[in-house]
């Protein structure tokens, strides 16, 4: 599934009552206390699923979702590894075993 920034659930953002800079800091993730204020934001937001799905997708800046850029690719990162993987085992007589190269 493609996540979109329709206006369907980006209206709904609990971020829009807040100033844009804290989402957005100088820097790859900005001040700790920006960042922790900002991750706050998102916890009680009712769309942070879609919002994070959107980032994750289109690779934003800032902080959406309740994650920075780091942690976004980070999670990047985890979730190619773990297809991979899926992708390079195969069940064998109810064992996992992994594909020779």
């Amino acid at each position: 599934m493609r996540a979109s920034m329709s206006a369907s659930w980006a209206e709904r953002a609990a971020c829009l009552a807040e100033p844009p800079d804290l989402f957005f800091p100088i820097g790859v993730s900005g001040p700790p206390e920006h960042v922790a204020r900002a991750k706050a934001v998102c916890l009680r937001c009712p769309v942070r699923e879609q919002c994070l799905a959107y980032a994750l997708e289109t690779a934003q800046q800032g902080i959406w979702g309740g994650l920075t850029e780091d942690e976004r690719s980070r999670a990047r990162l985890r979730t190619q590894r773990a297809s991979q993987t899926t992708r390079e085992t195969t069940p064998i007589e109810g064992k996992i075993t992994r594909r020779r190269r």
